[in-house]
């Protein structure tokens, strides 16, 4: 069982040992080893039986989420055979190892013997079954006690269907008592007797009817790798591998058109382990030296360094990320170099403080000021937007910094519905000496289901560019026409001036 099996791992225990848990008001146990499951303990037996039975008994508490990580890394190492690999919780692994079975000799007798020895290196045990369903393999591992044929798959017992308990003993009850039996029924009783979904679940576990695993990670749409008979554990050698592994995937990105905008190198250690790598790109490339250079940053930027131990046995290059990348033509006065070499310097920075910490501004569709341009990862797509001409000298109609959502300001004005002659903001007085405005926003009514409605599309702004006495400079807002729209009328603070 996995959770003793971690437990051993973790514990270099010989004797035998149980993980126990309290379950209505009393401690049962979960696990047992292969020891204490020969001197008959079993689980669901209370704690007090067992050490009546077994004084010498070590327990330790029982820890699910402990195995899960377990589990998790476990698929990650999986990975090596099958990018098609998904957990079956408790302690199962389901693999889709179609068209993966050319790298061994017997196919796959060959991939399942290697996977089985890793397992044992590792101090684990498995109990392996190919079949064409999902569904049938799991119930050929759990019950058929070893590799099964699909004839093999009709003497399995009826309790290899996952569902309820009580559907087995009915089952029992009427008679049937394997799979076999149940696929000479006609199906249509079945259903009216255990239920709409049983027909199906009997469908997938003989082999009629194929529901595909969701892998635990999203295959990339491209990869490359190398298989080393020897274990490399050199950085440089690291690097010249995936340089290699680049400049065989820029030749098919080159024949679709594409080039990469994100590139992930998985890094497989021989005792199981796997090293993720990612790194992103500001525009699609097809480069190898480039991506050599932006993992080198990479790999100098990790808070713990790479660890390869006995060394890695295969690394492998994914492309998760594509773009078009056509053919680029130099411009007349020298061509590109500026945008080139402020891209790689944007890379290199993406690569060493994060892509997300690198932020663009990116226009909205609507007139609303806070929701007019955002800041967005500057590895994000960009929109087909550009910022409005200005006329030479003119001073900017929007302010450097936007607050969102704006900070209410108490204003004194000569008139009620003119401009502000002095406010307070932050405990502190501003005397306005300049003015320009009042620049009127009107609320998105064409955003409401009723449209236009004459006092219901909500409340107009009157937004002035002031400067105070200090020469600072504000953009401030009267939220709603005086009079008409609102009684008094809030004033709000929206943004700073450089």
């Amino acid at each position: 069982m996995l959770s003793s099996e971690r437990v051993k791992r973790e514990k270099r225990l010989d004797g035998p040992f149980a993980l126990i848990e309290k379950q209505r008001g009393a401690m049962r146990i979960m696990a047992v080893d292969a020891v204490a499951h020969a001197l008959g303990i079993m689980p669901g037996l209370a704690l007090a039986d067992a050490r009546a039975c077994v004084p010498e008994l070590t327990v330790f508490p029982y820890d699910p989420t402990a195995d899960t990580v377990l589990l998790d890394w476990l698929i990650e190492g999986c990975a090596r055979y099958t990018p098609m690999v998904a957990a079956d919780p408790p302690y199962g692994l389901l693999l889709d190892i179609t068209g993966c079975t050319h790298f061994y000799a017997q196919g796959e007798t060959g991939l399942t013997a290697d996977l089985c020895a890793r397992l044992a290196r590792m101090g684990l045990s498995a109990r392996f079954a190919c079949a064409d369903t999902p569904e049938a393999a799991q119930a050929l591992a759990e019950f058929g006690g070893g590799e099964w044929s699909r004839g093999d798959i009709a003497a399995l017992p009826v309790k290899a269907l996952r569902i309820a308990p009580e559907t087995h003993v009915a089952l029992r009850r009427a008679g049937l008592h394997t799979l076999g039996d149940l696929a000479k029924r006609p199906r249509a009783p079945l259903a009216a007797r255990f239920g709409a979904d049983f027909p199906s679940h009997l469908a997938r576990i003989l082999g009629e009817e194929d529901v595909h695993i969701t892998p635990y990670r999203v295959p990339p749409a491209l990869v490359t790798e190398a298989r080393f008979a020897e274990p490399v554990a050199h950085t440089d050698a690291v690097l010249g591998t995936l340089e290699q592994l680049a400049a065989k995937a820029a030749v098919t990105l080159a024949e679709r058109h594409n080039g990469g905008r994100m590139f992930e190198a998985s890094l497989f250690r021989s005792d199981g382990h796997v090293a993720r790598l990612t790194i992103e790109t500001g525009a699609p490339t097809r480069d190898p030296a480039l991506l050599n250079r932006l993992f080198r940053e990479r790999i100098e930027a990790l808070r713990d360094p790479l660890d390869p131990g006995f060394g890695y046995d295969l690394i492998r290059l994914g492309v998760p990320r594509t773009e078009p990348l056509g053919p680029a033509q130099l411009r007349l006065e020298g061509g590109a170099i500026a945008d080139v070499e402020l891209g790689a310097l944007l890379d290199r920075l993406g690569v060493r403080l994060g892509h997300n910490r690198l932020r663009r501004l990116a226009l909205g569709d609507s007139h609303i000021p806070e929701q007019a341009a955002f800041d967005l990862p500057l590895s994000a797509p960009a929109p087909p937007a550009c910022w409005p001409a200005l006329e030479p000298g003119a001073p900017p109609l929007r302010p450097l910094h936007l607050f969102d959502p704006p900070q209410r300001i108490q204003v004194l004005a000569e008139v009620p519905d003119g401009p502000p002659h002095r406010f307070q903001w932050r405990r502190a007085t501003h005397d306005v000496v300049r003015y320009e405005g009042p620049e009127r926003i009107a609320a998105e009514w064409w955003q409401r289901k009723k449209g236009h409605i004459p006092g219901q599309n909500g409340l107009t702004r009157d937004y002035y560019r002031v400067e105070d006495a200090r020469g600072r400079r504000f953009w401030v807002f009267r939220h709603g026409l005086y009079g008409s729209e609102k009684v008094t009328p809030d004033w709000y603070l929206h943004g700073l001036f450089a």
